[in-house]
């Protein structure tokens, strides 16, 4: 079997807003085609414009060659291999960054490729099932205009979520730094008021963890908030820093009890060594596509459990990524969660209508993927109606 030609669809939501902090408006869709009719489909998350440039560039020397070039005419099955080719390959571009990124949503293709030529779900080839079942938590980021709006939103939305049979759930408090809804510039207090109302909307048997946004300037400011945070039987507390800030993440995880979150971000088991072994962080975070594919986050999961780290998958992105972080859950004895965002509890039609991840919530917990490669299907009109916005937004 060899890779016959790439297509990359960039996809973008109608009246989207380029001042909001949320990358669930755009998206970009990779399908690898093969000379035995399978395709494979991976996505990312990154500008969809410059990933389908990192691809579609042609090359000029060969340490920096364009990736679609690289990979058509090749054997699809090593995937592994290929990683490392492409890795190297585009070294004097890449080895962090967009070019990473726009290789995390080939290696997702990739392996959807491999499964459905062998018949196997992905997890099969990552190691086998380490869980029979995965907990998701729900990921919570209601967009409104005012802090009051925002207060009553989140509570309702966890609510929500435990009405649809989650355990766990995630909540936005975002009043400040540079994801602040909307503009919002509250004190942090006002974060402990909406932390306090959702603890008491949800009760003391819910996980509940915190995502900032990387809203504290310093880690002195972080220290000061989060001690008044202890008393809420948080799981974690995500990207309380910028992520550059490494020996302010090592002052967190050696001066408060609360574990620290990290690593949304980050390209290449590289960055995520420096985040473990340098900032100390508990729980890290690979974002599948942006991390470099399911071959790369596994990778940064193997190195967590070497380090007795937990490993909670971050994703935004549509049921392409919810698969992906399923199958990474699934072969990972040190996950915890996964990310999840079902339909009911997001405010983005392309994240809505794009693909199906197949997956049922019971007991708190969903199956794993049964189907071959990712399991998931693409829904055509969807994938086309979101390329033609885009299409018509941004012309050449």
């Amino acid at each position: 079997m060899r890779i016959t030609s790439i297509d990359c669809h960039v996809l973008l939501q109608p009246a989207f807003d380029i001042t909001a902090a949320s990358s669930a408006q755009d998206d970009i869709v990779v399908e690898i085609h093969t000379d035995e009719g399978l395709t494979g489909i991976g996505e990312t998350d990154v500008n969809p414009w410059i990933a389908k440039a990192c691809i579609e560039a042609p090359g000029s020397h060969n340490m920096g060659v364009g990736l679609s070039e690289l990979l058509v005419g090749l054997d699809p099955m090593d995937v592994e291999g290929l990683w490392d080719q492409m890795y190297v390959s585009t070294a004097m571009n890449g080895r962090r960054g967009a070019v990473i990124n726009a290789i995390g949503a080939l290696d997702i293709a990739l392996h959807d490729l491999r499964g459905k030529a062998l018949g196997v779900p992905c997890y099969e080839l990552l190691g086998g099932a380490a869980h029979e079942g995965i907990t998701p938590y729900a990921s919570l980021q209601p967009h409104t205009n005012s802090y009051e709006e925002y207060r009553d939103s989140l509570i309702e939305w966890a609510l929500r979520a435990i009405a649809l049979g989650f355990h766990a759930v995630k909540a936005e408090i975002t009043l400040a730094g540079p994801f602040a809804h909307t503009g919002m510039r509250e004190p942090w207090e006002r974060s402990t008021e909406v932390l306090a109302g959702v603890r008491k909307a949800v009760g003391p048997d819910t996980q509940l963890l915190v995502d900032v946004q990387y809203a504290f300037p310093d880690a002195d400011t972080a220290l000061g908030v989060l001690k008044t945070w202890e008393e809420f039987d948080l799981y974690f507390v995500e990207t309380p820093l910028w992520p550059d800030d490494l020996d302010g993440y090592r002052r967190l995880t050696n001066e408060q009890p609360i574990r620290i979150a990290a690593g949304e971000w980050l390209t290449t088991r590289f960055e995520h060594l420096d985040l473990m072994d340098r900032a100390g962080v508990q729980v890290i975070q690979p974002d599948i596509g942006r991390v470099g594919g399911l071959t790369e986050a596994k990778r940064v999961c193997t190195l967590a459990a070497e380090r007795g780290l937990t490993i909670v998958p971050h994703l935004w992105k549509t049921g392409i990524s919810v698969a992906a972080a399923a199958h990474l859950a699934a072969a990972t004895p040190n996950c915890a969660f996964i990310e999840y965002l079902p339909a009911e509890l997001t405010e983005s039609g392309l994240r809505r209508d794009l693909a199906d991840d197949n997956m049922k919530l019971v007991d708190g917990k969903v199956t794993l993927p049964d189907g071959p490669g990712l399991g998931i299907e693409i829904n055509r009109d969807a994938l086309e109606y979101y390329e033609a916005v885009a299409n018509e937004a941004y012309q050449p």
